[in-house]
C-alpha cells in the first residue's frame, strides 16, 4: 500500500485511472452538495448565513466543472456500483431533533458540506514530484485551497445563535456526515492501493 497517486508517467502525471476514480468521488459528493444547496436556500434571503450557503452553492458547481475538464477520464466499470452507493449516501437526512424539516435538512446539508471540505485532503494524496502542469494535480490543489475557505460557510451556520437549542443534534449530524464521508473515502483509495491516516494527514 502507499500514501500517495502513483506511479507516475514520465512526465510526472497521475495515472488515468486514478484520475478518474478520484474524480469520480469528489464530483459525486460536490455535485450532490450542488444540487442539494441550489433546492435549500430561499429565494429572497433574511439571514446572513444564507448568503454563505449561496456563496458555496456556486464553488460547489465551479469545483465539480474543474474536476470534469481537468481529469483525464477513462472507462471503469467498478466505478458502475460505487457510484450508487455514493449517491445513496449523499440523500439528505434531516437532523433528528428538529421539528422544522426545512432547517433539518439545512443541517444536514451544512454536516455534510463540512465533511466534505474538511474530512477530505485531495492534494495530500500527490506525490512531490507530481507536476505542476497536470491540470488533474492543479485541481486538486486549488479544490484543497477553496475547502479551507468554503467549510468556514458551514462552520458560521451550525455554531450560530439560531442552532443554540440544537446544539447536541448538530454535533451529532456533523459527526455522522464526517464518518460516512472518511469511511467511502478510504473505501476509494483502497481501491488505489492507497492507504492514508483517518484524517488523510
Amino acid at each position: 500500500m502507499s500514501q500517495f497517486l502513483g506511479p507516475l508517467d514520465s512526465t510526472g502525471r497521475v495515472p488515468p485511472l486514478q484520475q478518474t476514480r478520484v474524480a469520480s468521488f469528489l464530483t459525486s459528493l460536490h455535485g450532490a452538495l450542488a444540487r442539494q444547496l441550489a433546492v435549500a436556500l430561499p429565494r429572497q434571503f433574511n439571514a446572513g448565513w444564507q448568503t454563505e450557503l449561496n456563496a458555496q452553492l456556486h464553488r460547489e458547481i465551479e469545483i465539480v466543472s474543474l474536476l470534469m475538464r481537468a481529469t483525464s477520464w477513462v472507462p471503469d466499470l467498478m466505478l458502475t456500483y460505487q457510484a450508487l452507493s455514493w449517491e445513496t449516501a449523499w440523500l439528505p437526512k434531516p437532523t433528528s431533533g428538529v421539528a422544522d424539516q426545512r432547517l433539518a435538512t439545512t443541517i444536514d446539508i451544512a454536516a455534510l458540506g463540512h465533511a466534505a471540505h474538511g474530512a477530505i485532503r485531495p492534494a495530500a494524496l500527490l506525490p512531490v514530484e507530481a507536476s505542476a502542469e497536470d491540470p488533474f494535480v492543479v485541481a486538486l490543489r486549488r479544490i484543497e485551497f477553496e475547502s479551507s475557505r468554503l467549510i468556514q460557510a458551514q462552520i458560521h451556520f451550525l455554531k450560530g445563535d439560531n442552532l443554540k437549542p440544537f446544539r447536541d443534534a448538530v454535533s451529532a449530524a456533523v459527526n455522522d456526515r464526517h464518518e460516512q464521508v472518511r469511511t467511502l473515502w478510504a473505501d476509494l483509495l483502497g481501491t488505489l492501493g492507497i492507504q492514508r491516516g483517518a484524517d488523510n494527514e
